[in-house]
């Protein structure tokens, strides 16, 4: 987990029934749909050729409107004949799903609407039904986890440091479409007045387990939560908890403010796009340590000596590292990898 400006590749996955995608070659901006379409209710099954009293082979010629086509109830699908007409129209609101070799239809209701848009500004790579696959390039760190649908914003500070909490009283309407920088820790109180306010997304180190549960429901995990729609979005970058976020992490993001910026929650990265002379990557690479109550993640800063054969009150006797903070099992140490 650090900053780098770099060729990025995103792979959107897509739900089933696709009616429209963006072509492989063309270029897109975070934030536009490049796919749209349907879900469907179980489908019924129509008598098409056997009602019509025409062969299979010749339903095409005498339907009225192509497979795919979206009707509302009552509409002609297909007709023959003139003085002695047979028709066959549709049942309800729907789709034409399906037309089987024996000259059936499946005809299936729409019970939701969806879209699919870019969480990177590039050039579209795959496009299949089933997913979209963007590359381009832009600045990005990857975090721990991604909770909620992918966001699109300008970038926002809002804490004065690394090591705050977000404040419920800083947020309010005029950061609507916004991405939150939320400093090292983000309550649940904070993330729901800002999704009530419209804001886009929230960056943070952490946020309380409970917290999660509360915004997600009771099935949210470490890995992420089920897709429900008016969810907020929110990247963890270090954990859970309480956290304070190291300089090397917190800092570029203050060139960044004001930049377009994208949460790509799949892969829990976040991604802004302004040039790559914006600022100068840091080149120490922090090292994180889990707290002795497993209840926060702290940078180690200052001074730190390897200790051998530590004994913790839990009797567990490993190596350690001895910081300003205390003594440190080796095994809750993490140094963030170097750009």
């Amino acid at each position: 987990m650090s900053w780098r400006f770099a060729d990025q590749r995103v792979r959107q996955s897509l739900p089933l029934g696709a009616s429209q995608r963006a072509a492989v070659g063309q270029r897109v901006r975070a934030g536009e749909v490049v796919a749209n379409g349907t879900t469907f209710g179980e489908p019924v099954r129509l008598l098409g050729a056997r009602r019509l009293g025409v062969a299979p082979v010749d339903l095409p010629q005498v339907m009225r409107v192509p497979p795919g086509a979206e009707l509302e109830r009552g509409a002609i699908i297909a007709r023959t004949g003139r003085r002695f007409a047979r028709a066959l129209s549709a049942p309800f609101d729907g789709r034409i799903v399906h037309v089987r070799a024996n000259g059936d239809l499946e005809f299936a209701p729409v019970i939701d609407r969806w879209s699919v848009r870019a969480a990177l500004d590039g050039v579209v790579m795959e496009s299949t039904d089933w997913a979209i696959t963007i590359e381009g390039a832009a600045w990005a760190i990857q975090g721990v986890v991604a909770y909620g649908p992918d966001a699109v914003g300008e970038l926002t500070l809002a804490v004065d440091g690394r090591a705050d909490e977000l404040a419920p009283s800083r947020i309010d309407v005029r950061l609507r479409d916004r991405i939150l920088i939320g400093g090292g820790r983000s309550a649940a109180e904070a993330i729901a007045r800002a999704h009530a306010c419209g804001v886009a997304g929230i960056v943070t180190g952490a946020v309380p387990a409970a917290g999660l549960r509360t915004l997600f429901g009771d099935e949210v995990s470490a890995r992420g939560a089920a897709p429900v729609a008016d969810t907020p979005t929110v990247l963890c970058l270090l954990g859970f908890g309480t956290s304070q976020l190291p300089a090397e992490v917190f800092s570029p993001f203050l060139p960044l403010v004001g930049a377009r910026a994208a949460i790509h929650a799949a892969s829990a990265r976040l991604f802004v796009f302004a040039s790559s002379g914006v600022m100068a990557v840091p080149t120490i690479a922090p090292t994180l340590a889990l707290a002795p109550d497993w209840g926060a993640v702290m940078p180690i800063e200052g001074s730190a000596s390897p200790a051998h054969e530590v004994t913790f009150t839990s009797e567990v006797v490993a190596n350690a590292l001895e910081t300003a903070v205390g003594t440190v099992p080796t095994g809750n140490l993490r140094t963030l990898e170097p750009v």
